[in-house]
């Protein structure tokens, strides 16, 4: 069964690379074959029983047999225009939604599926609906044709970037994770900040902004350095609460710092159009200004605590943190070279990178492993790679299916509408409006979701009042991440607080306190757009991100230091002021 396993995720890895290095394949062979090599690991899982291991075989048969059957006929389907012909057409469409919905529910839970057989339902019998947001009605064979034979709904451009980008950058991740990176990355973060006041939570800081680059996970980022900075802290004498916070609000930078952005980055470049670098160069400064609000937050917190820094036995030496971070930098450098100077696509990038990281598997600090260590890794980061390439194809397919019937049905264009006469308008109370739909919807679904959801039915909008495509899309996926820390569904919070055994609301709580920037940055792109202008006006983007530090910096200061008294409200206050000077004097 472990040899099965293996072979489907080296599987699966191969194909992907092989998309990416031997030429073009059509769209509807392409993505149907990713969605069947997904099935098996979100559908097959160990442990299973009764029912549940029934279904599970028979729903990855025929969902595998109705994908395989798609890209076998990919031809005449391409022909059909997305119009179903014959009943077995239907009932193959009928299939590959329900597996869609199914696997969906199996990887990440009921909220994200039941939004989809909600907009289903919608398009199926919304013209029955009065007023407004009633539709005109589509025949069934073109509706369901539409979402499951073209290239539309499940086979859309969402799923296309699954395949082409996000797969190839979840596998460069797993296999520097399988290698020695992620001990690099602690070493290294030890060596800059251990020996600081409050050491163990700033070394917690940049290991989460260095590992969560290529994670782009809030969770495997706490699983993770977690598992390393909550016993230094916990021996150090940190309050539970506050190194809990430390972890799940570092953890939660990473799906905000490039290159990864948990998969946000490449659904962001199919969304909007925009070349990935300068996606890249847009969400780079506000991504380090977390950080940096983060670092003075707990900088507050340890004046407050008297926290010490790690000792200096404890602390990795030079040599040691040099060669560890080889394991990392080898690969980040072949990254970002294929990018910025050979100017390659991204995905070809990432696919030599992956390259140069799997050969440094069979190394680790001390020189070449054992063939026993190496076939480990392999197997670990095939394994890793295929759970984590598997549970983002289901997560996007089954939100292609809401965007799929926004599309058809028109209702997107309904509630852009909906939202500009209820902000009368205006900018700001649109702004609003947005961000409490990406915080409900955030505390739902994971936060790729949640962002493509919101920035369907809202982008336009803010589009239309007068904000420019990368600040809309920013400000969206901002806002789909504060669920991470935000009660009462907060997941990073959970399982940290689980991991250190603390209670998750004083958790939750102070994470807010430390996170902060997560609710203030979004709006500060908005007022100073300048920010995220990087690529284009370097010298502009870099002071206006200076400008905005300080005034993190005094609120940070403001809201956590004790014995202020009234200063405490005079340096939130002025802090908020320097950040949004730009809409006072307007």
């Amino acid at each position: 069964m472990r040899l099965l396993a293996f072979l489907l995720a080296a599987a699966l890895v191969a194909f992907h690379l092989t998309l990416v290095f031997f030429g073009l394949v059509p769209n509807l062979i392409s993505r149907p074959v990713h969605l069947a090599l997904a099935l098996p690991w979100i559908l097959l899982v160990p442990g299973q029983t009764g029912w549940l291991r029934i279904s599970g075989i028979t729903l990855t048969v025929i969902g595998i047999a109705a994908t395989l059957w798609v890209a076998v006929m990919h031809r005449r389907l391409a022909n059909q225009y997305g119009f179903i012909e014959s009943p077995f057409q239907m009932a193959v469409g009928f299939v590959l939604l329900g597996v869609a919905l199914e696997a969906a529910r199996r990887a990440i839970g009921w909220p994200l599926p039941l939004v989809a057989l909600l907009a289903l339902l919608y398009g199926l019998f919304g013209q029955y609906i009065p007023g407004e947001f009633g539709h005109s009605g589509t025949p069934l064979a073109s509706f369901i044709g539409t979402l499951t034979i073209a290239e539309g709904g499940i086979w859309g451009s969402l799923t296309g970037v699954s395949v082409s980008v996000v797969a190839i950058f979840v596998i460069f991740g797993a296999v520097l994770n399988a290698g020695e990176a992620g001990q690099g990355f602690m070493n290294l973060a030890s060596a800059a900040a251990g020996r600081l006041k409050g050491g163990a939570a700033k070394m917690s800081v940049l290991s989460s902004a260095l590992f969560g680059s290529i994670s782009g996970s809030a969770s495997a980022n706490v699983a993770s350095t977690g598992a390393i900075t909550l016993p230094a802290m916990t021996r150090l004498g940190y309050p539970k609460r506050l190194a809990a916070a430390v972890e799940a609000v570092a953890s939660s930078g990473g799906q905000i710092m490039p290159p990864l952005m948990g998969a946000g980055a490449f659904v962001m470049v199919e969304l909007t159009g925009v070349p990935y670098t300068q996606i890249m160069a847009a969400a780079l400064l506000p991504a380090i200004l977390y950080f940096v609000a983060v670092w003075i937050g707990v900088d507050a917190y340890a004046s407050r605590y008297d926290l010490k820094g790690i000792a200096a036995e404890d602390s990795p030496g030079w040599r040691t943190v040099a060669v560890t971070s080889a394991f990392f930098a080898v690969p980040f450098v072949v990254l970002l070279a294929g990018l910025f100077i050979i100017r390659v696509t991204p995905q070809y990038a990432a696919s030599v990178a992956i390259l140069s990281a799997f050969v440094l598997l069979f190394f680790n600090a001390r020189g070449i492993g054992s063939w026993r260590d190496t076939a480990a890794r392999i197997e670990e980061a095939c394994l890793n790679a295929a759970r984590q390439v598997s549970m983002i194809a289901a997560i996007i397919i089954c939100a292609s299916i809401i965007i799929g019937v926004l599309a058809i049905t028109g209702l997107g264009v309904k509630i852009t509408s909906l939202i500009l006469s209820g902000a009368g308008g205006m900018l700001w109370p649109a702004l609003l409006l947005t961000a409490l739909a990406c915080l409900v919807l955030g505390m739902e679904v994971p936060t790729t979701a949640a962002y493509v959801i919101c920035v369907s039915v809202a982008g336009p909008a803010l589009r239309e009042l007068g904000l420019d495509t990368i600040q809309a899309h920013l400000f969206v996926f901002w806002f789909a991440l504060l669920s991470t820390i935000t009660p009462p569904v907060c997941g990073a919070v959970f399982i940290a607080a689980g991991m250190i055994g603390e209670n998750w609301l004083k958790v939750a709580i102070t994470a807010m306190s430390l996170g902060f920037g997560l609710y203030i940055i979004p709006l500060a792109m908005i007022a100073n757009p300048a920010l995220i202008d990087l690529a284009a006006s370097p010298i502009a983007a870099v002071a206006t991100a200076l400008q905005i530090a300080l005034g993190l910096a005094m609120m940070s200061i403001g809201m956590i230091r004790r014995r202020l008294g009234k200063m405490r409200f005079g340096l939130v206050g002025a802090g908020a002021l320097i950040i949004f000077v730009p809409v006072f004097m307007n």
